[in-house]
């Protein structure tokens, strides 16, 4: 995969801000308004480039990793390491936190990964294991106008084929820890003690990035309505 260049960052830095060339008669653009659009480009680039380096990070350390060999391989110090790394990620057991139907989801979840050959567990697992089969997140996404197979079929043409055999313990992304954090959050609004379905499909949608939600808008799935 290409790294983006330079000049595609200012292209889409000139393509996205809507304010910098209004009026017309103006003989500059708004420079101000181009550095605001430059930096929140910037950001979401520097989030991702630290979600990316995270996710290895928790791999190292679930396969018996320490802090020492962490650093090193970072170019920082073991302090330095622990102390960007060292917060603990929640971990869920199925059943004392996920309802019947999330756990036969779940299970979608990680033969997708395993048959796969992927050593995580990302968004596009997350949503394929979802539209599996009924559910409480494929009759939300029916409700918006989504055929549950047709977006199935579409989630599976994403899954890439991985160069390793799947590990027994398969770490999830940065993005699907989020994903399921913001599902749990879901269902105690919602005054339920256990995660579904459709509280984890709300908490992909909630992301707003993610192979996950990439398919869910080619297929017309509207994520803001999802959320309302």
């Amino acid at each position: 995969m290409a790294l983006p260049d330079l000049d595609d960052l200012i292209a889409e830095v000139d393509r996205t801000c809507a304010t910098a060339h209004t009026p017309a008669d103006r003989e500059q653009p708004d420079w101000l308004a181009l550095l605001t659009t430059a930096a929140h480009l910037s950001g979401r680039l520097q989030a991702l480039a630290d979600d990316l380096v995270e996710d290895y990070v928790d791999h190292c350390r679930m396969h018996g990793a320490s802090w020492t060999d962490i650093g090193a391989a970072l170019g920082v110090s073991r302090q330095a390491a622990q102390q960007r790394f060292h917060a603990p990620h929640k971990r869920y057991n199925p059943d004392e936190h996920f309802t019947q139907e999330l756990r036969l989801a779940m299970g979608h979840v990680k033969r997708a990964a395993v048959q796969h050959r992927n050593n995580y567990i990302g968004t596009e697992h997350l949503l394929f294991g979802l539209t599996a089969e009924d559910n409480s997140a494929t009759r939300l996404l029916e409700r918006a106008g989504a055929d549950r197979a047709r977006l199935h079929g579409a989630v599976a043409a994403r899954l890439s084929l991985g160069a390793s055999q799947a590990a027994e313990r398969i770490a999830w992304t940065p993005y699907s820890r989020k994903a399921i954090a913001v599902a749990e959050d879901a269902a105690r609004e919602a005054g339920s003690a256990l995660i579904d379905c459709d509280h984890l499909l709300l908490g992909l949608a909630a992301l707003g990035r993610g192979v996950a939600v990439g398919v869910l808008d080619e297929a017309g799935v509207d994520t803001d309505a999802l959320r309302a």
